[in-house]
């Protein structure tokens, strides 16, 4: 495969762009036998894709036929790429991950889901259509896990009430947390399988309470790193992948 068409896949803008930047000499390429990064200048030059290390400009990467990654979402933003209101969680990522290429009319990466802007925890990210559709879509009835902070402390009548069900406006039946473990008298984490609008949020206040805080730290199995903090993103592994049951 080409230089300029490895760096047009990963994002780093149309060919023409891409064989510039190799004609600058800003793009370095691993070479394994030297045990360093060597220049290269023939855009045209072949290599193998898959494991490829390269620097663009001093920044390294590693060749991703599909992009897998999560977001530590901060308060104050909102999961859109054109928000009304509040900055966008897709400029806390670099440009080539806004710019990956894709078959469809949508560049780079999408978010798997929303959160509210003053929401804060895991958002996964990808420019692959079936993995964001196997994460989101109902039947699936993918686990995610809040960590809510309410305004008045809970009573074991208001655990009881949300493990059995609230009747939402827009539901057809009683909507319910498949799990429910009180931490303090006013925080408790409450498990969800869908994701109506608001929808943490409506159901503590259909039982007398209200959310002063709502932070995201699982879905599936994969539980957000202690050590990614608010606004920084990392790479999906494999074991990440595992834990989303992929």
């Amino acid at each position: 495969m080409q230089l300029q068409d490895i760096l047009y896949s990963q994002g780093f803008g149309i060919r023409r762009v891409c064989s510039g930047l190799v004609q600058q000499g800003l793009v370095q390429v691993w070479d394994g036998a030297a045990q360093g990064f060597r220049t290269i200048t023939d855009s045209s030059q072949r290599f193998s894709p898959e494991g490829l290390r390269f620097c663009v400009q001093g920044q390294e990467w590693h060749y991703q036929a599909k992009a897998y990654l999560m977001l530590h979402k901060p308060a104050g933003t909102e999961c859109s790429q054109k928000p009304s209101a509040w900055p966008s969680i897709y400029t806390l990522l670099p440009a080539p991950l806004r710019q990956r290429p894709s078959k469809g009319a949508v560049q780079g990466v999408q978010a798997v889901g929303r959160l509210d802007q003053d929401t804060t925890g895991l958002i996964l990210l990808s420019d692959d259509g079936q993995f964001i559709h196997r994460l989101s879509a109902p039947k699936r009835q993918m686990p995610k896990v809040y960590r809510v902070t309410t305004k008045h402390p809970i009573t074991a009548a208001m655990v009881q009430k949300l493990c059995q069900g609230v009747v939402l406006d827009d539901s057809p039946r009683p909507v319910q947390a498949q799990a429910c473990e009180q931490l303090a008298d006013c925080q408790l984490d409450l498990t969800l399988t869908e994701g109506k609008y608001h929808q943490v949020k409506r159901m503590l206040a259909a039982v007398g309470n209200r959310v002063e805080q709502l932070h995201r730290w699982q879905i599936g199995q994969l539980c957000l790193p202690v050590d990614l903090p608010p606004g920084q993103w990392r790479w999906l592994s494999q074991a990440d992948l595992q834990a989303l049951g992929l």
